[in-house]
Formats: C-alpha cells, structure tokens, sequence
C-alpha cells in the first residue's frame, strides 16, 4: 500500500483526488493547498485529511509518496522538496516553464534516486496505447509519416492563457511526447506556423489558437501536428501512422456509438464535449502505471527526462512560432 499525498486541491487536484481515492493499492493521506479551506474541502469528499504545512505533506515518516498538482510555477520546487523528502513523486506538466530551471530540478531529483514521472497521461490512452504496440511490432514496417491532431472546443480563459507559456508549451507538448514515445525516436528539427483566429486578445499576449507543428525524425520521416483551441464541433484528438508496409489510426472518439436512421438521412453521435470528457479514462490509468512502478521497484513509464525531452521540442516550436524559421531541436 503506497501512502500518497495529494499537492493542489484545485480542478485537476480534484481529478487526481477520484483515481487516489478509488486505486485498491493507495492509502490516500493528505491534501494540501495554498487554500486550507479548498484542501479540507476536497479531502473530506475522498476520506483524507487536509494537511496544516507542506512539512507535513512531505513527511517521509507518514507518506510514501506525492502527487504534484499544484500551480505550474510551484512544480519545480515541490519536485526538489519531494527529493530531499526521499519520497517519490508524480508531477503534472511542465517540470517548470523555464527549460534550464527545469533541468537543474530534474538533476536534483536524479542525484537523490527518487522514483519520479511526469503525468503524460495520453500515453495511457486505450487507443494511442494500441497504436504504439502495433508500430513497435513492426507490422506497419518502417514509419514514414504520423498526423496527429489536437482540437479543443473553446479557447481557454485568456487569464490562464497569459500564463500558460503558449500553445507549444501547454497544449501542443502532450502530442511531442506522443510523437516520440510512438516513433521510439526523438525529433531533430521542428517548423511552426500559427494564426490567432478566435479572439483578437490571443495575439494581444503574444500567443496562437491554430497552429501547425511539421517536425523531422532522424530517419527523415515526417510529422504533422494541428492544433487548435476553439472549433465548433466538440473535442477532436487522433493520431495516424504511415508506414512502409501499412497505416493505422487511434481515430477520433465520439461521445457514443448510435446512428439512427430516420427517412433517407442519418445522425450519429458527435464528438466529446470538451478535452476532459475524452481523456478522463487516462488520469486513473497513469496513476496505475505510477503506483505499479512504486510496488515493482521499477523505472516509472514516463520520466522526468521524457519530460524534458517533451520540453525542449516545445521549446524550439515556439522559438520556430516566433520566428518563422525551422528550429533544430537541442536537447
């Protein structure tokens, strides 16, 4: 039984609270939050209690290990008190907004041996799971091409955006590290478009919510990523892969499966809501995957270091954005 502590008691606190509370192999302890009354709140609805300090949270005596939740600019610090807490951690995206602030943490973490990963949840999608194991069987043959596609229904508050580091760095990130956990291989250079078409104040803070990532694998295949924050038709994600022998695709998920049939037309079910109704199933499985690393001794699915690597593509996509100029990607 593995003794976590919960660190961030807002919406995605919230989320992370359900799959602690619910995994058989979790003794879900603690959350704490800058708002005592938001921690003691969520902790009463899941059977923890809300921790007084941070010291507390991060007691190695009463707590095995955490779960980092909160704001994205308390990421990197949280991670360094986990280390020298001894405890293990499992961290949102991004380590930190700043690549070398992030690397120093990560070596931190590294030196004190801690079992560390980054909640890249879509990894654990049931279909882009499928996807990956069919290309690593070498049935597709050699990858020449992947499409990827990331489509929200509404553009996000554009207070959160402000601080959000840009689509490269917050949305677009999550299909990087789709792109070389399925390739198996990191990208070398990336070229980026983008468009500010929802709302005139996205371009106001210097941001996009239509983009176009095309980025290079070693072997000289290609990828392609959209990305847009507002359409008008639901939540829209899926990934194809072309390979020298065949094709196959982690397709777009509708809310259901029914198509009636009325006179000479056809209505089927559309597409999710919003972004957490198709990928709510994922939280709980990384939390698994976390959990099942802990009780097996073994190196956690997705590290810190892919986490890194995710991040410096980011990093040369916006560079790219701002520019107009393909970017090789340094590592």
């Amino acid at each position: 039984m593995q003794r976590f502590a919960l660190i961030g008691a807002g919406f995605i606190g919230s989320v992370h609270a359900r799959s602690l509370a619910a995994h058989p192999g979790v003794d879900f302890r603690y959350v704490y939050d800058v708002d005592p009354a938001r921690a003691a709140h969520l902790a009463a609805a899941h059977g923890a209690r809300a921790a007084r300090s941070l010291e507390e949270a991060f007691d190695p005596a009463e707590v095995d290990a955490v779960f980092i939740a909160s704001s994205t600019d308390t990421h990197a610090v949280n991670l360094r008190r986990a280390a020298d807490a001894g405890i293990a951690a499992l961290v949102e995206k991004p380590i930190d907004l700043d690549l070398p602030q992030a690397k120093d943490v990560v070596a931190h973490v590294e030196a004190a041996g801690i079992p560390a990963m980054v909640d890249f949840n879509r990894r654990f999608d049931r279909d882009h799971a499928a996807l990956k194991r069919l290309v690593d069987s070498g049935e597709l043959g050699e990858i020449a091409l992947m499409q990827l596609t990331s489509r929200g229904p509404a553009l996000p508050p554009i207070e959160y955006l402000k601080v959000s580091g840009g689509q490269m760095r917050d949305q677009a990130v999550h299909f990087f590290d789709l792109v070389r956990w399925i390739a198996g291989s990191d990208p070398i250079e990336v070229h980026v478009m983008g468009s500010a078409l929802s709302d005139p104040r996205v371009a106001e803070i210097g941001d996009v919510d239509t983009s176009i990532a095309t980025l290079r694998l070693p072997g000289g295949a290609l990828v392609q990523i959209d990305s847009v924050r507002h359409t008008g038709y639901g939540y829209d994600e899926r990934i194809e892969v072309l390979g020298s022998a065949g094709m196959a695709e982690s397709g777009r998920m509708r809310a259901g499966n029914v198509t009636r049939f009325v006179g000479s037309a056809s209505t089927g079910d559309g597409l999710h809501a919003g972004w957490f109704e198709r990928v709510q199933p994922t939280y709980a499985a990384a939390l698994a995957a976390f959990v099942t690393a802990l009780d097996n001794n073994a190196t956690p699915p997705a590290t810190l270091r892919d986490g890194l690597r995710a991040q410096a593509i980011a990093e040369a996509a916006t560079l790219s954005l701002q520019t107009g100029l393909p970017q090789t990607i340094v590592y």
